[in-house]
């Protein structure tokens, strides 16, 4: 029997990719609100995220998840030079959609769309998988973050010459190489600890 039947025997998680906002329900119990101190507060790094029950399961260890949430801001807030965020959304997505994880698909699809107008674009990768045409420059990016998901030394010279080849600077390719894996950690993490859920109608 499954840790998942066993923790959420009524949840019946969502079984497609999609940009819906979705919930996110844990199989280890969050750190109750109550507890918080002031160490767990500066791990969670914005107070608001306390409202997560995914950020209070990682909150149990506040100082691992400072520097998870202040890699995480840096890699998709920087604005300073790079990819846009747009396309640092899409290096987030592509990899959770080849690794498999529902929920982070949904939130950095949703970011995409967000800070692009292809939200077309964003359903046919959630919907056809990582191998749906985009453009070059999409698809390039696409390419990188799933050989970097696959295994890291899937990722080679070649994948930098054809992310140079569409128009990505040198801090361009970092931010790709960064997006992709920072969430194959983070989707390996996630899948872990818990599963999607519908939200209550």
């Amino acid at each position: 029997m499954s840790t998942q039947t066993l923790s959420h025997p009524s949840n019946v998680p969502p079984n497609a990719f999609t940009q819906a906002q979705l919930e996110w329900l844990p199989w280890l119990e969050p750190l109750p609100q109550e507890e918080l101190t002031e160490r767990h507060l500066a791990g969670l790094v914005d107070a608001s995220r306390a409202k997560s029950p995914y950020f209070m399961l990682l909150a149990r260890d506040p100082d691992i998840l400072g520097a998870r949430t202040r890699t995480d801001k840096d890699i998709f807030y920087n604005p300073e030079a790079g990819l846009p965020r747009a396309e640092r959304e899409l290096a987030a997505a592509a990899t959770s959609r080849y690794n498999g994880c529902i929920y982070c698909a949904s939130v950095h699809a949703r970011f995409a769309t967000h800070f692009s107008p292809r939200s077309d674009d964003i359903q046919r990768l959630l919907d056809e998988g990582v191998g749906a045409a985009l453009d070059p420059r999409w698809d390039a990016i696409v390419a990188a973050s799933v050989a970097l998901s696959a295994t890291p030394v899937a990722f080679d010279a070649t994948h930098v010459e054809a992310l140079r080849a569409v128009g990505l600077d040198d801090l361009a390719v970092s931010d790709v190489v960064h997006g992709a894996a920072f969430f194959n950690w983070a989707n390996r993490l996630m899948l872990s600890l818990g599963e999607p859920q519908l939200p209550a109608a």
